[in-house]
């Protein structure tokens, strides 16, 4: 039984969410099937629909006719790129799983190389951006700050310059399907899960058509959803100036009175001081409360239990095999 499990699926799956992106998803379509029709091995293209509201859809239902091996998954509202992520792993059927935004600006020329590193035994192999075109210094500059701090506070080696094209063994296909968590980080809980990891460079173009979808707000929340689901830092910074401002506080206490018997002087004297002093304690416990509120936020999603997603059309989920459901 197994083995014809095995003989059924196809060698490759790549899953690509799409989203309002039907200035690029025909040029997308047609570069990825290139590269697919040069594989040593039977393809899939999962394209995972996160609530578009263009004509993308349509076109993907044009492509799916003249094309068999694609295959369609459409959410019933925006649940957002990590979950559409998500979906498409559900159903990838592949041996290997290749992840790649729809934009063009991960090119699926290098997904060959990919597959070159997976043959050669690597179980996670990530693409990493030697250069970057298009794009503004601001989000230059974020997204080098996003990357060095998250690899500084994270519990887990996250390496820089890395998006979520990469490709992932059936193995850690298996493994990733087990984590439900709703606020994802794909790829630290690509990393997360270990396994055989390396890189490959390349150089990401510039978007081929359109504008991209991650506004300032999708950006923020998505850097909050990466330290809160792999780092306790901003709990224990909380801990740590509770300990230096009680610190603080301590040493000031000999010091006012050694002023005010030796030089009869009231150092910390008058209300700007105290309101001063007032206003910044204040400040900083509201902020350490908003940041126990993200975590309790999280907390309060994952015990809910909801799906983390609802498709409104979707092929049948891919059978697993009895050897399978042991990893």
């Amino acid at each position: 039984m197994e083995s014809q499990v095995s003989r059924s699926r196809p060698r490759y799956s790549i899953v690509a969410p799409v989203f309002n992106e039907e200035e690029t998803l025909e040029a997308f379509y047609q570069r990825t099937r290139a590269v697919m029709d040069t594989l040593d091995g039977e393809t899939e293209l999962i394209l995972v629909f996160d609530g578009s509201r263009d004509r993308s859809p349509e076109i993907g239902d044009r492509l799916r006719a003249q094309d068999p091996r694609v295959k369609l998954i459409k959410f019933s509202r925006n649940f957002g790129h990590q979950i559409a992520i998500t979906a498409g792993i559900d159903y990838a059927e592949g041996d290997a799983v290749v992840i790649i935004d729809s934009d063009l600006q991960d090119p699926p020329e290098v997904i060959p190389i990919l597959i070159e590193r997976w043959k050669q035994g690597y179980q996670v192999v990530y693409a990493q951006r030697a250069s970057r075109a298009g794009e503004t210094a601001f989000k230059l500059l974020t997204a080098a700050v996003f990357y060095r701090l998250i690899r500084r506070l994270a519990s887990i080696d996250i390496p820089p310059d890395t998006g979520d094209f990469r490709l992932i063994d059936r193995r850690v296909v298996l493994t990733l399907r087990r984590m439900r968590e709703h606020h994802r980080f794909m790829r630290g809980l690509s990393v997360w899960v270990g396994f055989k990891q390396t890189g490959v460079l390349y150089d990401r173009a510039e978007r081929y058509a359109g504008k991209t979808q991650y506004s300032l707000r999708k950006m923020l929340k998505f850097a909050a959803d990466a330290i809160t689901s792999f780092s306790y830092v901003p709990l224990q910074l909380a801990t740590t100036l509770g300990f230096v401002v009680s610190l603080v506080a301590l040493l000031s206490i000999p010091a006012v009175l050694a002023l005010r018997l030796l030089l009869g002087y009231d150092f910390f004297g008058g209300q700007a001081t105290t309101l001063v002093a007032v206003l910044f304690l204040g400040g900083v416990q509201l902020i350490f409360l908003g940041i126990l509120g993200e975590y309790l936020g999280r907390i309060y999603d994952e015990v809910k239990q909801r799906p983390l997603y609802v498709v409104s059309e979707a092929p049948p989920r891919p059978q697993i095999s009895e050897s399978e459901e042991c990893i």
